[in-house]
């Protein structure tokens, strides 16, 4: 009976999107270990990663692959990558408060979403079909527009931290001077920029929605007889 638990563990561990999971952790760990020598290997392996987060789920779904450890595994990859990124760009702009606070929405809404996913008692977080915000309902329930937010944001932070020249520098003065050296960059960036606030709103609207789940379900549990 051990035997069989041993290899039904070791399978899962080794599933196709799980196996891709270690090798997006182990590109960002090259990856940020690089970012101030080499800024355009950094980019390349960040962004690499978070283009398997769309391919771990896609072997999964296609090879029957599902797994819990798989799905927790590429959300902390996820939340670990994407604040360690928010970190440093709170280094390199000032004020660096708004990427430490960006980085704290990130964290804290998806914590809470899924919390509230597992008191609720949902298979998924992204479960949102009794959610009272059509935004909400639409991000998690289509996946090009959920995925078109993630790529926005990411795109982003990544041109953020390759335009960056010194330690004090404005977000806002950066992204202005860039616009006005090279005009046709606007439109990519108003289109990063504009996915960037959505995906912001979501985390907002998350956070707020998985909070009023835990206080309803402290709520009911002190009604019970």
């Amino acid at each position: 009976m051990a035997k069989k638990s041993t290899e039904g563990t070791l399978r899962v561990y080794l599933y196709i999107p799980n196996i891709i999971g270690y090798m997006r952790v182990l590109m960002n760990c090259i990856a940020f270990a690089r970012c101030f020598s080499d800024k355009k290997l950094f980019a390349a392996l960040y962004f690499i990663s978070f283009i398997c987060d769309g391919l771990d789920g896609w072997f999964a779904r296609k090879f029957n692959q599902v797994s819990t450890f798989g799905a927790v595994l590429d959300m902390v990859t996820d939340r670990v990558s994407t604040a360690c990124l928010l970190v440093i760009l709170s280094q390199l702009y000032r004020p660096g408060l708004v990427f430490l606070s960006l980085l704290a929405l990130d964290i804290a809404s998806h914590w809470l979403q899924m919390y509230s996913t597992f008191l609720a008692g949902k298979a998924n977080h992204k479960d949102v079909k009794d959610s009272s915000s059509w935004l909400f309902k639409a991000y998690y329930g289509n996946r090009l527009f959920m995925g078109y937010c993630c790529v926005a944001s990411e795109v982003l932070y990544i041109g953020l931290f390759l335009l960056a020249e010194n330690r004090s520098e404005s977000v806002i003065d950066v992204i202005v001077n860039t616009v006005k050296k090279t005009p046709l960059l606007s439109f990519p960036v108003v289109l990063a920029m504009f996915g960037w606030a959505i995906k912001q709103t979501v985390n907002v609207i998350q956070m707020k929605t998985a909070a009023d789940v835990c206080v309803l379900y402290d709520i009911n549990r002190k009604e019970r007889p």
